[in-house]
């Protein structure tokens, strides 16, 4: 009989373990993460009452994987529209606690004595509340849909890509033993150069595969290939010198807007728990019960300052956000813990050693503290704020809702913001594209060149791999100097006249930047820049203008499916959502009706009798419906049951009785998705001449999941907005608005 391995024992273990613990935790009500720490306690080999694991470094390998899936899964729930839609609110407040709680940390652990390196990560360690969680804590008390929820959401998302920063920055501090200026921004720009890099080429790649394969896509499939695609970013980020967390959580995000998306969290989902429950067990083993005995003071301490100081630092970040007092109040309740990725943060300087052995337990007995607390903070937020606003003075609140009003007041968009919106996005990505481009041809294809074909004639390769370089980068290059904002029609007119007004200035700002980057790329393949700056100014020239007419075409192609496959998810939860909608609310017959002249609706507004709550009918004007006042022969449209019509006729007498009982109009009621492109985005209704167009109406708008019944000619219409309207369909198709 074969002797079991001693990993598969350790495994058994830990999972009946853990197991029982979880169920244990769940009748008790309390977190199960907090019951998989008690669990890895009892699995210590400081407990031996219990049977403990034989080999700690295999379940250190266990517990890597769970941090990688558990990030993969972070990524997966992560959203750059999400986190667009929060708003500046949210980063202000992120940003504001989590330098806050860097600072306290630091100071807390120089107060006691430690070390430098001690105090940084302790700092590390307090900033990031958990999501996990503050997610169970606000289901399992209903929480959802409350209006802090959405800003404490916002505050999370920030704060796993600041997370993500922190372990990037805290491990080069590590291997420096010093913090310079230099090594932070070089370390920051490193960052987000190859996060853009990643994101940029993972939408563009990921979607088109998926898509290619989509026929074959069963759960079984689709499981293996998200796995495979994060384990292969999880290598490229640990060869480029990052975490392999960083990777994960990069395909993550990068598979969260694929159509597959939502499918592939919900398929991660039981691996990533199984990989989690052992990551939190392996925690709990390290805590050590004669550790914490002498530094309980340092706990309790900690502990009361992570409370007050997470409460504090966000209710003033969200304060300083215009979010209000109430609002602000409680997302300080509920951000006041520390989680998961405070354990990440401590794991990295153990594994460094530039920790102290005692760090580890005292944050995992932080975390399990402040997560006790956490559902009762969030239980009595509501009740603070009240008694807090009572509290008060007048002249203080009165003070908080000018500012909170002056924050929120809509302003005409400023020069920069306008400039960063027409330029300023596109010139950043196309340059981190050119920078890319020369990197890996330098680093990586000219050498195996070299080396394949034996060349000896240095000066020839180089020249030739910079024709190369400028060659593949001349469309980015030209999009930088030449690219002017794409679908310019969707801009105010006084936008349009501002940039028009300003092109002298921005063509020559981004002439200079298209030099220095060809100047860049001359230079890591020549010593041009040494001899001659005019030969410079004249490749450049060439580069970009000789190329200009052929890279145009190109870029334009790699934008569109760039794009494309950005909105991806999106676009196929609307178009689910449209299919959706297109039988419930309308199921009833479309009616027409010419106003009879007995009508009491004569010379009245249409909007003053409430058909829809008096006999079920939903109604409308054909054409604009501002201050309309109803005529004989008027055109109405009604959505409603025949019957229903029949007892509004009665009543109101909208047909003559000589006329033909009602039927089926010929006109199609249709749902359409406005698109960025559309050249009556930003126009109101009337503007639009939508109407006319469609020979139609638009009889109901939905926007940000709210539908507005007969709205009217005066709402502006917006990118994102589904219409529901009534038209001939032939008319409708010629619209450059997509149909479902």
């Amino acid at each position: 009989m074969h002797d079991l391995s001693y990993l598969i024992q350790d495994l058994g273990i830990i999972l009946i373990t853990a197991a029982v613990i979880a169920i244990l935790f769940k009748k008790l009500k309390q977190p199960v993460v907090l019951g998989y720490l008690v669990a890895g306690f009892l699995l210590s080999p400081q407990f031996t009452f219990y049977p403990t694991v034989h080999d700690l470094q295999d379940i250190s390998i266990w517990a890597e994987i769970g941090v990688i899936f558990m990030l993969f899964g972070l990524g997966l729930e992560f959203s750059f529209k999400k986190l667009a839609k929060e708003g500046k609110g949210a980063s202000i407040t992120a940003v504001f606690e989590i330098f806050s709680m860097l600072g306290i940390g630091y100071l807390t652990g120089q107060f006691l004595g430690w070390s430098k390196m001690d105090a940084l990560f302790l700092g590390g360690i307090l900033s990031i509340s958990s999501t996990t969680i503050i997610v169970r804590a606000v289901e399992e008390l209903g929480l959802k849909g409350k209006n802090f929820v959405s800003l404490v959401f916002g505050v999370l998302i920030i704060e796993d890509l600041i997370a993500i920063l922190l372990l990037v920055l805290l491990s080069s501090i590590a291997a420096t033993q010093a913090l310079s200026g230099s090594d932070l921004l070089f370390s920051s720009l490193r960052l987000i150069f190859f996060l853009l890099l990643w994101f940029l080429l993972g939408i563009y790649l990921i979607p088109t595969l998926l898509r290619k394969v989509r026929n074959f896509l069963t759960d079984e499939t689709t499981l293996i290939i998200s796995i495979g695609l994060c384990l292969m970013m999880v290598i490229i980020a640990n060869n480029v010198g990052f975490s392999p967390a960083l990777g994960a959580f990069v395909m993550g995000s990068i598979l969260a807007e694929t159509r597959e998306g939502h499918r592939i969290e919900q398929l991660i989902l039981p691996v990533k728990n199984l990989f989690s429950a052992i990551f939190f067990v392996s925690i709990g083993m390290l805590i050590n019960p004669f550790v914490l005995s002498e530094h309980l003071g340092s706990i309790l301490l900690i502990s009361a300052l992570t409370i007050t100081g997470k409460f504090l630092s966000t209710t003033i970040g969200a304060l300083v956000s215009g979010q209000g007092l109430k609002n602000s109040v409680q997302a300080g309740m509920g951000l006041a813990q520390i989680g998961e990725f405070s354990f990440i943060i401590a794991t990295l300087g153990l594994n460094l050693k530039v920790t102290s052995d005692f760090l580890y337990p005292i944050a995992v007995a932080v975390s399990a503290i402040t997560t006790l607390t956490t559902p009762y903070l969030l239980q009595h937020s509501n009740a603070l704020s009240f008694w807090l606003d009572q509290k008060f003075p007048s002249e203080l609140k009165e003070w908080l809702h000018r500012y909170e009003a002056a924050l929120h007041a809509r302003s005409e968009e400023s020069t920069l913001t306008l400039l960063w919106k027409a330029y300023g996005i596109k010139m950043i990505l196309n340059s981190v594209l050119v920078v890319a481009i020369t990197w890996v041809l330098q680093r990586f294809i000219i050498p195996e060149i070299k080396t394949t074909l034996s060349l000896d004639n240095k000066k020839l390769v180089d020249a030739i791999a910079c024709l190369m370089a400028l060659t593949i980068s001349a469309p980015f290059l030209g999009a930088v100097v030449l690219g002017g904002p794409r679908n310019i029609a969707q801009y105010k007119q006084q936008s349009i006249e501002q940039l028009q007004r300003l092109q002298f200035g921005t063509s020559l700002v981004r002439f200079l930047i298209g030099l220095t980057l060809v100047g860049f790329v001359v230079s890591n393949f020549t010593s041009i820049l040494a001899y001659s700056g005019v030969l410079l100014v004249i490749l450049a020239s060439i580069a970009i203008f000789f190329f200009g007419p052929y890279s145009r075409i190109i870029y334009r192609k790699i934008e569109d499916h760039f794009l494309i496959n950005l909105s991806e998810n999106e676009r196929a939860k609307l178009k689910i959502k449209a299919t959706s909608l297109e039988v419930a609310p309308w199921n009833e017959q479309l009616l027409q009706s010419t106003l009879s002249p007995d009508s009491i609706l004569i010379s009245k507004q249409l909007p003053l009798f409430d058909l829809k709550e008096n006999f079920g009918l939903t109604s409308a004007l054909m054409g604009d419906t501002s201050n309309h006042l109803l005529s004989s022969q008027e055109q109405l449209i009604f959505i409603g049951t025949e019957e229903q019509f029949i007892a509004a006729n009665e009543v109101l007498a909208l047909k003559s009785p000589l006329e033909a009982p009602p039927e089926k109009n010929s006109l199609e009621l249709i749902t359409l998705l406005l698109l960025p492109s559309d050249d009556f985005i930003n126009q109101s209704i009337n503007e639009s001449k939508l109407c006319e167009r469609i020979k139609g109406l638009v009889i109901a708008l939905e926007r940000n999941n709210q539908r507005i019944m007969n709205p009217d000619s005066s709402l502006h219409l917006l990118s994102g907005d589904l219409l529901w309207i009534i038209g001939d369909p032939l008319l409708i198709k010629a619209l450059r608005v997509v149909k479902f």
